[in-house]
């Protein structure tokens, strides 16, 4: 049997459906963020990054920095096997302390992805919980649903931020049986915040635990920086906050916080956790250093902010199809998965501007889109930059300009099915 067909014939199908991925060959400066290399067919050429999720440039930041190279010098480069087997690096002791302090929570737990985070902690939490029903938003992030999935609980799927389908499904549920509400805070693919207040007074009424994902909210929103629920003064409202210190804290991994009992049992019964070696101590110290500077400074808050505003505004009043968000996140939307591929090459080729294409599955087909994720250190003529070179793509690849500017939420998954072609198909 040739095995290798069959590998072939799905990555051909992928491509054929216009959603094969090309990753580009990318070394930021520091100092001169958002400013890279870019590499390609033996050429080098420097470049402007448009979608990075180091929203705040907290990867570049000196004293991120610093934290970094003093633990390497002084613990080196890894952490040595998983905290079971060979303990716990005290900076990873430090980081969890600072992110239960950050959410007002009694601790915390480091892992070493938010994608780990989610799916170890969610599918624990649940399986722990007898006859436990998990109640997801449709458009929860795909490490959320695979936390649900590997649950193997029960689930019902309500429509995105509907708060009366929610309370139906509680409803029906009787008020002993074990409930899990999982949403997330900010929704990064259209920039929209979740009803946090209703959705954790719903969970009262109905005797539900809430798990919520604020990991493109953290380090973000409120006065410390601890997400759209310190913002509204939620946190003690839900009982289990997840976030990532790979976004506005610049650095690598993802955690928990919430109850000491519920902590604590995550991390006696997660495989997520108990088997993988631990973050190393050079980015334990560098998120704790991030975290830290992002508590007491609102600078770099109150200036994206700015930033991003003003990037929704100068792409609207260029006729640009901006969708609505209420957040940092500015979407502009395609529609077509071909076109939107087509639009990146563009960008990055004749103007140097990096933007990666967002297509299915992360976004349902006819809703395929442009990222764009402005930072403190996108200047106003960065901006200005940006909108004229999007407006020249779009008038060179004939893309429809401003439109209805929302478009259908039709989804109950992320998770894109595996279709294997059949062999000589």
């Amino acid at each position: 049997m040739n095995y290798q067909r069959f590998f072939e014939e799905a990555v051909d199908q992928v491509q054929a459906e216009k959603r094969y991925r090309v990753f580009a060959d990318l070394e930021r400066i520091v100092g001169r963020f958002p400013r890279a290399i870019w590499r390609s067919s033996g050429e080098a050429r420097e470049i402007t990054v448009w979608c990075s999720n180091d929203y705040l440039g907290m990867g570049q930041h000196p004293d991120v920095i610093t934290a970094m190279q003093q633990a390497a010098g002084n613990m080196g480069s890894g952490a040595g096997g998983t905290r079971n087997i060979s303990g716990t690096n005290h900076p990873l002791v430090e980081l969890e302390q600072e992110l239960a302090d950050l959410h007002g929570k009694e601790a915390a737990l480091v892992f070493t992805s938010g994608f780990v985070s989610n799916e170890a902690s969610i599918s624990t939490i649940a399986r722990l919980l007898p006859d436990c029903l998990i109640l997801s938003d449709e458009l929860n992030h795909a490490s959320m649903i695979e936390g649900v999935r590997r649950s193997g609980a029960d689930k019902k799927v309500f429509r995105h931020n509907d708060l009366q389908h929610l309370e139906r499904l509680l409803a029906v549920a009787p008020r002993e049986r074990a409930k899990l509400i999982v949403f997330e805070s900010v929704y990064s693919m259209d920039g929209d915040v979740a009803p946090i207040a209703e959705i954790a007074e719903l969970a009262r009424r109905y005797n539900a635990m809430t798990y919520i994902d604020e990991v493109h909210a953290v380090g973000m929103y409120g006065a410390r920086g601890g997400g759209i629920t310190d913002r509204e003064g939620l946190a003690d409202e839900i009982d289990v906050i997840e976030g990532t210190l790979a976004k506005a804290f610049g650095t690598l991994g993802g955690y928990i916080a919430g109850p000491r009992s519920v902590i604590d049992a995550v991390r006696s019964y997660a495989p997520g956790f108990i088997f993988t070696t631990a973050l190393p101590p050079a980015i334990a110290a560098a998120a704790t250093a991030s975290i830290r500077h992002l508590k007491a400074s609102h600078t770099e808050r109150d200036q994206h902010q700015r930033q991003a505003q003003h990037t929704k505004e100068r792409l609207a009043a260029a006729g640009l199809p901006v969708m609505s968000s209420d957040t940092h996140i500015v979407p502009v939307l395609v529609g077509d998965p071909e076109l939107c591929k087509r639009a990146s090459d563009h960008l990055l080729e004749k103007h140097g501007l990096y933007i990666q294409p967002i297509n299915y599955p992360t976004v349902p087909r006819g809703t395929e889109r442009l990222r764009i994720t402005p930072t403190p250190f996108h200047s106003d003529a960065l901006i200005g930059e940006l909108a004229a070179a999007l407006r020249e793509t779009w008038e060179a690849l004939g893309i429809p300009f401003a439109r209805d500017q929302r478009p259908a939420q039709q989804r109950t998954d992320r998770i894109i099915p595996l279709v294997v072609p059949a062999a000589g198909g």
